[in-house]
């Protein structure tokens, strides 16, 4: 039986594929990986099909050992990926002899990687996934050092690449795509949102960005209406950007609540979301609306 040992999981690993969709109205957040386009893209390099699960990892550290001979690819964050050592590449397809040891270095940019190894993580689901909740707890824990996963059987053919030119070079402004969201009539200043630059909060996870103006910016913040309506809790999107009463804006991201009480006055487009899940604290973004 081929398995992969924790070594060491580094900041915060966890399991995650494309979520558990379909149960919002119990209450279940979807999950699922926070930048889908590389998690697909790391499942598409070793042949797997794209909703197989993967080992998203924050801001890496992650060490695995392969218990028998495996094929691995590192999607996500620009950082060094090592095989015993030595450096094998970003978004291409290796080999990981037995006994040998993965390393994800911290990334030079970007916040999240994705490990898939040909075959998948082959954990029990939970409501159809294997996607670990960080919000309501649903799925596997979150990976801990001499933790054993074991790899499924491979089924699908191999792919026809085994390598992908990736862009993730790091943008001084990262600008994120917006279309408007449902209630940009609860702020006085909604144009506010696209208005100069926001800066990542050091407190932003899986369940949202949050935002704020930075130190040296002289920028408003984004004011609710006084004589707007209380809003009663209603379902929130994926990508959506919550203002609560702080007036900083908060990006929900993969683990966010089913529902909100504060208005969602834009909504990011499926790439833009993908770009807000590799941010960092610090970084720099603007919204354009489309």
């Amino acid at each position: 039986m081929r398995t992969v040992t924790v070594v060491d999981p580094g900041p915060l690993s966890t399991l995650q594929d494309l979520g558990r969709s379909g149960y919002a109205h119990l209450g279940v957040p979807g999950s699922g990986g926070a930048d889908r386009s590389s998690l697909t893209l790391a499942n598409r390099l070793v042949g797997n099909p794209e909703s197989t699960a993967v080992i998203e990892t924050t801001l890496g550290g992650l060490r695995i050992r392969a218990h028998g001979t495996l094929v691995i690819a590192v999607t996500g964050a620009r950082a060094e990926v090592r095989v015993d050592g030595s450096p094998v590449g970003n978004a291409a397809a290796v080999p990981l002899p037995d006994g040998a040891e993965l390393t994800i270095d911290t990334p030079a940019w970007g916040c999240r990687n994705y490990v898939a190894v040909r075959g998948g993580f082959d954990v029990p689901a939970v409501l159809g996934s294997r996607s670990t909740d960080t919000l309501s707890g649903l799925g596997p824990e979150p990976l801990a050092a001499d933790v054993e996963l074991p790899v499924g059987r491979a089924t699908a053919p191999w792919p026809a690449i085994s390598a992908a030119p990736v862009d993730n070079g790091e943008p001084g402004v990262v600008s994120l795509e917006t279309s408007d969201g449902p209630r940009r009539e609860h702020v006085e200043n909604a144009g506010n949102l696209a208005h100069g630059i926001w800066a990542v909060s050091p407190d932003s996870n899986r369940v949202g960005v949050r935002l704020d103006r930075p130190a040296d910016s002289d920028d408003p913040l984004v004011v609710h209406r006084a004589d707007a309506p209380e809003l009663a809790s209603e379902g929130v999107p994926h990508g959506g950007v919550q203002v609560p009463p702080s007036g900083r804006p908060v990006i929900f991201l993969a683990d966010h609540p089913v529902t909100g009480g504060y208005p969602v006055i834009a909504v990011l487009t499926p790439s833009a979301v993908d770009q807000a899940a590799q941010l960092v604290a610090g970084q720099r973004i603007r919204f354009h609306r489309r």
